[in-house]
């Protein structure tokens, strides 16, 4: 098997675009194996696109790969991206909301050599944040609106009772820091987590998140106000038809941060 091999934890809106990808043998990779919570519905998901990849067990997908993708929901997340730090692997990480209460694995990482990085996603600007951060950065506010189907089954939401059947106009669902939009949301605001480590941490990172029955695509509009710059972004990201709670640019962002570790010339920070 020729190139840099990948194995891939989770076969849904982000695993089988990528997976797709891969089998298309692109220059300097290598699709090695996939993992799944369910194995059986893995394989006929991947005989139905022509994918030819093992399916392995979560800890056992270390062993196959050079670079490691965990794109499995955050509950799952230590199945895969343990085995892979301990392995001194290269971890792709999209549950950034479990990585902020698990900051130990960079530690980790540090003794064993694997490296772990966080893609882009369905964010923009971290290049900026980043280096931002290199100065004073004052504040950084992320208010993010959804439709309000894919912030249904939000552990915060259920916790309080709050329903958004029938919603009829923009509601301000949370308000908060990142580190408690991460736990409430984790399956919703993986993009503050991510700009939060970019930036000023998760307990500095403020964070609104609204359900708002009149936009069709997760919106992110991003401030922050730093002593070398001031800028604000909004990115409005489709939704996947699979899983409305992930962004279609999610997976190519994924896809390029695979590529930016193979070929000769990238670019960004």
């Amino acid at each position: 098997m020729g190139g840099l091999t990948v194995g891939i934890g989770g076969l849904g809106a982000i695993g089988l675009p990528v997976a797709r990808w891969l089998a298309g043998r692109p220059p300097g990779l290598a699709l090695a194996a996939i993992s799944a919570r369910d194995q059986k519905r893995a394989r006929e998901r991947l005989e139905t696109a022509g994918i030819e990849a093992p399916v392995v067990p979560a800890d056992a997908l270390a062993e196959r790969a050079q670079v490691v993708i965990e794109c499995l929901p955050a509950a799952a997340f230590d199945s895969i991206a343990v085995p892979a730090v301990r392995a001194g692997r290269t971890l792709l990480v999209l549950s950034v909301g479990a990585l902020l209460d698990r900051l130990a694995l960079v530690e980790e990482a540090r003794r064993t050599g694997a490296r772990i990085i966080v893609p882009t996603g369905a964010l923009l600007g971290l290049d900026a944040v980043r280096a931002a951060a290199q100065g004073k950065i004052h504040s950084v506010t992320l208010v993010t609106r959804k439709p309000p189907g894919g912030l249904v089954g939000a552990p915060y939401l259920e916790e309080r009772g709050i329903s958004l059947e029938g919603l009829a106009a923009p509601l301000r669902v949370f308000a908060g820091t990142a580190r408690e939009g991460a736990r409430g949301f984790p399956a919703n605001v993986n993009v503050a987590a991510a700009l939060a480590l970019a930036g000023i941490g998760p307990d500095a990172t403020a964070l609104e998140i609204w359900a708002d029955p009149g936009v069709t695509r997760n919106t992110h509009r991003i401030e922050v106000e730093a002593d070398s710059t001031r800028f604000t972004m909004t990115i409005e990201g489709v939704p996947s038809e699979e899983n409305p709670r992930t962004g279609k640019l999610t997976p190519l962002s994924v896809i390029a941060c695979l590529k930016g570790l193979v070929e000769p010339l990238r670019v960004g920070t």
